[in-house]
């Protein structure tokens, strides 16, 4: 208690302070409300012959705050990616207001008619810019986070992943704390996120112009192309930025040299390189050791040792075997996974990454003969479905005590789906290690077979609902765990959206007592969903024990009556053709 009456005190302005009371105690906007209240009564309280007449001493003695305060702000700002005390946030806080303030009386001032003091426009605001400017400049050019594997790294590797680091680091930093010293007008995440993008841009400029060796360019390549998109698509920092404003990292007229010399390196001894891209891999298994990891995920250098190229003529030359390549990798992938070894999963989630690269490369880019596409594109949809088999079995092997409970009388107690939500997200963190992108996949899995599960284990009829009320309570919980699920998922990466939708509408048909209106719910749910079919309407409506068979005849016709009319469009979403029914 007393600690915080200390904190409190530290923070609380003191009985009647004046400027320098103020600026000690960091209270910058305030201390910049004094200054403006002295420069109304020197300038602005009386006409333009009076002002000049204005005692010099005071005016002298303004000019000179103004400055200290000018000062004191900027340097408060320097601070802003290092807010390692209660007393630096609210600082800039302060700061951030007080330059508005002066934006505002700046404009004031414009909009008078007579001479303003020799100290205005002040132009706070563009001073600030500068100042963040050059504070990101010089956190790229001396980046303090040390590399992984610095030993062993090129000063040019060292010097890009250090940079790299920082800029993740100080993005995460500004999305996390600095953004709330600022109002949202002022869009302070995509002003820093500029300010990197531009900076970092640059220096790579520089080193692109350079002579580079293969191993450079490689890794250059794969900075530009994987790592830095990756960072950006993290969801805090998608979430707060615009990343499609801030272009590309290195123009055409330089990305090609580099493709360039990456492709002639490898026509030269293309067989020997990717035998010994799965032979390094293969080695590393046999050996026992773990996929090396980047930013918490599993990497492996299968997929972008060989997928570095753009150009439909180069991509021709270097795919050739590329069918015969995906085979032995799957085989490989087959192989750990039939092991199933203590460092298997990391493999598995290392090679999850490399699968949904190799798909984008074969899919979202236009550079190969369908032959290849209709070869190469089985073998990675098969690698990612084992591999989410593999690791999201155990999953639901610890999560099957608690589905064993969903629609039996405990389910409507609160904490038993609570437990599901706790142990699933215990889960979730440990799957991850893939890729951000592969991640979402996987976990896009299990959100749909835990909804699959959901649905199973509520239409088995273990519960009935015998009138309105208790039909009111399971609508209520339904509608609840739908969307803590949903939250959960979210929260951890998850864009399935659709899945919580599911679940509200089947708790809607738990709760409405007429039939129309029944009716008209489940043609909406058959429409959206044609796999639904008549069985599980059945089910479902068999939970409403005040239901006449009668009744539900006439709603299983409407539904059968719609589907039949409807063409269900081949891109519609399949959800209940999974959901087994008894």
């Amino acid at each position: 208690m007393n600690c915080l009456k200390i904190i409190c005190l530290s923070f609380c302005p003191p009985v009647n302070p004046n400027f320098e009371e103020y600026l000690e105690g960091q209270y910058l906007f305030e201390a910049n409300q004094l200054l403006i209240d002295r420069e109304k009564h020197l300038f602005g309280e009386i006409t333009e012959a009076d002002a000049i007449k204005a005692h010099e001493e005071a005016v002298k003695k303004l000019a000179a705050d103004y400055e200290a305060l000018e000062k004191r702000i900027e340097q408060t700002v320097q601070h802003s990616l290092s807010l390692s005390s209660e007393e630096t946030v609210p600082a800039l806080i302060s700061a951030v207001k007080a330059i508005n303030l002066e934006e505002e009386q700046d404009q004031l001032w414009r909009q008078k008619c007579w001479t303003p003091p020799a100290w205005r426009p002040k132009k706070w605001k563009e001073h600030h810019d500068k100042v963040l400017h050059e504070l990101v400049y010089s956190r790229l050019e001396n980046p303090s986070s040390p590399t992984g594997d610095q030993e062993n790294q090129s000063p040019i590797q060292a010097d890009v992943q250090s940079m790299g680091r920082q800029l993740k680091e100080d993005m995460e930093w500004v999305v996390e704390e600095v953004k709330n010293c600022y109002p949202p007008e002022m869009d302070i995440c995509n002003f820093y996120a500029r300010q990197y993008h531009q900076t970092f841009k640059a220096r790579l400029k520089q080193i692109a112009d350079s002579v580079l060796d293969d191993k450079d360019c490689s890794f250059l390549l794969r900075w530009v192309k994987e790592f830095y998109p990756g960072i950006l698509e993290k969801p805090e920092l998608a979430s707060n930025i615009n990343t499609e404003e801030l272009g590309n990292l290195l123009p055409d007229e330089l990305l090609k040299p580099l493709e360039e010399q990456y492709l002639s390196k490898q026509q030269s001894d293309l067989m020997i390189f990717i035998d010994r891209v799965l032979d390094e891999a293969k080695k590393e298994w046999d050996q026992g050791k773990e996929p090396t990891r980047d930013d918490g995920c599993y990497v492996s250098p299968v997929a972008y040792d060989v997928i570095q190229v753009e150009d439909p003529h180069k991509a021709q030359k270097i795919t050739s075997n590329l069918t015969d390549f995906m085979q032995r990798y799957q085989h490989f992938h087959e192989d750990i996974i039939r092991q199933n070894k203590p460092h298997s999963k990391a493999f598995i989630k290392a090679n999850l990454s490399c699968v949904k690269q190799f798909r984008d490369f074969l899919v979202d880019r236009d550079l190969f003969p369908e032959d290849v596409r209709k070869n190469c594109l089985p073998v990675l949809t098969e690698m990612k479905q084992s591999a989410h088999t593999y690791l999201l079995t155990p999953v639901h092997k610890i999560l099957k005590p608690h589905y064993k409970k969903l629609g039996t009388s405990d389910w409507l107690k609160k904490n038993t789906f609570k437990k599901l939500l706790n142990s699933t997200e215990e889960e979730l963190q440990e799957l991850q290690g893939s890729s951000q992108s592969s991640y979402q996949e996987l976990i896009g899995q299990l959100y749909q077979e835990m909804t699959v599960e959901y649905v199973q284990r509520l239409q088995k009829g273990k519960i009935k609902l015998k009138d309105s009320i208790q039909q009111q309570k399971a609508y209520e919980t339904v509608k609840e765990n739908a969307e803590k699920l949903h939250e959960l998922f979210a929260k951890m990466g998850s864009k399935q959206d659709w899945l919580k939708e599911i679940l509200t509408k089947i708790a809607e048909v738990l709760k409405l007592q007429d039939i129309p209106a029944i009716q008209m719910q489940i043609v909406s749910l058959g429409s959206a969903y044609p796999d639904l079919s008549e069985k599980h309407v059945s089910a479902l409506l068999k939970l409403k024990t005040n239901l006449s068979k009668a009744d539900r005849k006439i709603v299983k016709t409407t539904l059968s009556d719609t589907l039949k009319e409807s063409r269900a469009d081949p891109g519609t979403r399949k959800f209940f053709s999974k959901v087994e029914v008894r």
